[in-house]
């Protein structure tokens, strides 16, 4: 049976913590008045922390005497920002602070509203529940381990998976749940439009890559981190020894603040974990900088040369040719629709010889006169940048190339004047 104990943390908590052996660091500990309780399992075992600006936990603690704490406080001696409640029994969750407490926006906790995000590096969605083989085994794993996966794919590995995958979702993104069968859930990833539905992109994943997370932010009130290198690892450590997950270009997290030469950030699942500053940027600093230029992204796009295609892919372990276009985009801060056909519809129409870096390029069957079947991004000089098909990789070609020039169909522009 659920039940909920209100606690505050008090001196006889810090009696109760492990000895670190750091005397500079037991002298930085905050005092007892600013702990609160972060967890707390079946079994009764707490977990504990204090929280930072914004209100979520910065560092925790194993405590394995709860009852030295427990009942040591009523709710009506609860202070404001002093303690939370935790439901035990059939689970763990984090409920909410005093009702009037200010945690900044970012980091205030809700009991109620909890949204379900993917936590897994990069979940693939497929057209059906339960396909894949076993070579695919590695990319629908709890916590998947997608360069494992990618890897291992050669050429007609890679073209079976042509129209049985749907899109990709990245670490931390949201989604909506629509059902659920078996092992496997059919999902709405929020932030990738498509006329196929009118909340976002629909397919089937592993229902193990999801996590209902135990906090809701307020997303319009939160500091993001934005992942700028093809790939980085979130770590366990300020200091980048212990790696914790392999992430991929654009995978966007909670900021919760800085620690030396690292960016702390907000898991779904599993707390504050350390990114480099050299592999990130903060959407605070987007917005500081000149608004992105079409050369910029261009540049961006480079970093991805010799990637091999993924057909769904919208990852810096590989892409298809709208996920390529889509990603870049989205990494400035710049929404356009997922696939190729959708993006052929919108943006700004574009003369070829008005043609700029950063201008999407289209291309279809019969002649470019009937269905958008790829796209390309305008490079300069005569050249594109894309990710062709499952047989080849990122790479720079000549607009004039015989067998995409018979086939344009025309460009589109989406980078504000």
């Amino acid at each position: 049976m659920v039940y909920k104990k209100w606690m505050l943390i008090g001196l006889a908590l810090l009696a109760v913590l492990p000895a670190c052996g750091d005397s500079a660091r037991e002298s930085a500990l905050p005092s007892a008045a600013e702990w609160t309780i972060r967890e707390v399992s079946p079994s009764g075992t707490g977990v504990f922390g204090y929280t930072d600006a914004v209100g979520l936990a910065a560092h925790d603690y194993s405590v394995d005497e709860p009852d030295v704490i427990a009942n040591s406080a009523t709710e009506s001696e609860m202070k404001e920002g002093d303690a939370l409640f935790v439901e035990t029994g059939m689970g763990t969750s984090i409920g909410r602070q005093a009702e009037e407490t200010d945690s900044g926006g970012c980091g205030k906790l809700e009991t109620q509203g909890k949204e379900w995000l993917v936590n897994a590096p990069v979940a693939t969605l497929w057209t059906g529940p339960g396909l894949g083989r076993a070579k695919d085994k590695p990319g629908q794993a709890a916590l998947a381990d997608t360069r494992k996966w990618t890897d291992k794919l050669n050429a007609e590995d890679r073209l079976w998976l042509v129209g049985k995958l749907e899109t990709q979702a990245l670490f931390g993104q949201p989604v909506s749940l629509v059902e659920e069968r078996g092992e496997w859930t059919k999902v709405i990833v929020l932030g990738q439009s498509t006329s196929r539905h009118t909340e976002g992109y629909p397919g089937w994943m592993p229902r193990v890559q999801l996590a209902e997370s135990a906090i809701r932010l307020d997303h319009a009130a939160c500091p993001v981190l934005v992942i700028r290198a093809a790939t980085a690892f979130l770590f366990d450590d300020a200091e980048g020894t212990v790696p914790f997950l392999e992430l991929s270009f654009n995978t966007r997290l909670p900021l919760l603040r800085e620690d030396g030469e690292s960016y702390v950030v907000q898991t779904p699942t599993d707390g504050p974990k350390y990114m480099m500053k050299a592999d990130a940027f903060t959407t605070a600093e987007r917005e500081q900088s000149a608004p992105p230029s079409g050369e910029r992204i261009v540049e961006t796009a480079k970093q991805f040369l010799g990637l091999p295609y993924l057909w769904s892919g919208i990852s810096g372990f590989g892409f298809d040719c709208s996920g390529f276009t889509h990603s870049l985009h989205s990494f400035y801060g710049i929404d356009i629709p997922r696939d190729a056909s959708d993006q052929a519809k919108q943006g700004a129409p574009v003369d070829r010889g008005a043609l700029r870096p950063g201008d999407l390029l289209f291309f279809a069957d019969a002649n470019g006169k009937g269905k958008v079947h790829h796209v390309g991004m305008y490079a300069g000089d005569g050249q594109m940048i894309h990710s062709p098909n499952s047989r080849r990789s990122v790479e720079t070609i000549a607009l004039d190339t015989p067998a995409y020039a018979k086939e344009f169909a025309g460009a589109r522009r989406f980078i504000p004047e």
